[in-house]
């Protein structure tokens, strides 16, 4: 038996299952860690949109920060548009397929501004032109909008690039467009929901991005599954190499030929 059990073939195929179940196991925690960690995302931003309105700057003030466990909140704010340093982000989805998102500095009561994506529009005809914008309206108005961190091309995989068209970025960097902008900033910025008065045309509204758990549960399920297949690979050629070598034992010819045990009997 251990002859059979330690040949060098089966020493290889032993090491190689040694290698491969506690990497199964491994890969198969490992996906259960990141659908742990996606559902927390999951049920923190289902918890955050259902939220009551609150004023934005109960969750972020000039210069700061929005914490992720702030994110999707919803906030409200009053002011006035400020139409002059209105921006134009680029390659971003919409029901009508890619355009442009219209992010607009709002100048609150309180002396800050908020900026805020007002929505979606279509591209013009090519890519380097800047399309027609529905205006903002003037004079006061009060926002409701979805609270975002800012962005990085860390956060977005998007890259900032140089040569854009005169008012058009890739990214919402909040802090780099608040040195442009002639008064404080808050930070992060707001998703549009709704706005009064209401203008006609208005950008078409942002679609709420809503997060889900993905496959890491079946992942690791499926990863745990090929643990058990190369367990059972494992015992099964080993049993059938066992079973193999006692056959070729108890087959084998006796130490005399029948030739050998005739001469003798004469």
């Amino acid at each position: 038996m251990l002859r059979v059990l330690f040949s060098p073939r089966m020493l290889a195929f032993h090491a190689l299952v040694m290698l491969i179940v506690p990497s199964f196991v491994w890969l198969g925690f490992w996906q259960l860690d990141r659908w742990e960690q996606r559902s927390a995302a999951v049920e923190l931003q289902q918890g955050n949109l259902a939220a009551d309105p609150v004023p934005v700057a109960e969750l972020t003030e000039v210069g700061g920060t929005v914490g992720r466990e702030d994110r999707w909140r919803t906030v409200e704010a009053t002011g006035v548009w400020d139409s002059e340093h209105e921006l134009l982000l680029r390659n971003r989805d919409g029901e009508r397929g890619v355009g442009f998102h219209v992010l607009t500095p709002l100048v609150t009561g309180e002396g800050p501004a908020v900026l805020v994506n007002r929505g979606w529009i279509a591209p013009g005809e090519t890519a380097r032109d800047t399309p027609e914008v529905p205006p903002a309206p003037e004079g006061g108005v009060e926002i409701t909008g979805r609270l975002q961190f800012s962005e990085s091309e860390e956060n977005t995989g998007l890259r900032e690039r140089d040569g854009l068209p005169e008012g058009q970025i890739m990214i919402v960097d909040v802090e780099s467009l608040a040195e442009d902008l002639p008064y404080p900033v808050y930070g992060g910025y707001v998703e549009l929901i709704r706005q009064d008065p209401a203008p006609d045309p208005a950008p078409e509204r942002v679609a709420v991005h809503e997060l889900d758990s993905g496959m890491s549960l079946s992942y690791a399920v499926q990863w745990w599954v090929f643990t058990l297949i190369a367990i059972g690979g494992w015992v099964f050629l080993v049993r059938r190499e066992l079973r193999d070598a006692s056959a070729a034992e108890s087959g084998a010819a006796p130490a005399g030929t029948p030739e050998e045990e005739h001469a003798g009997r004469g």
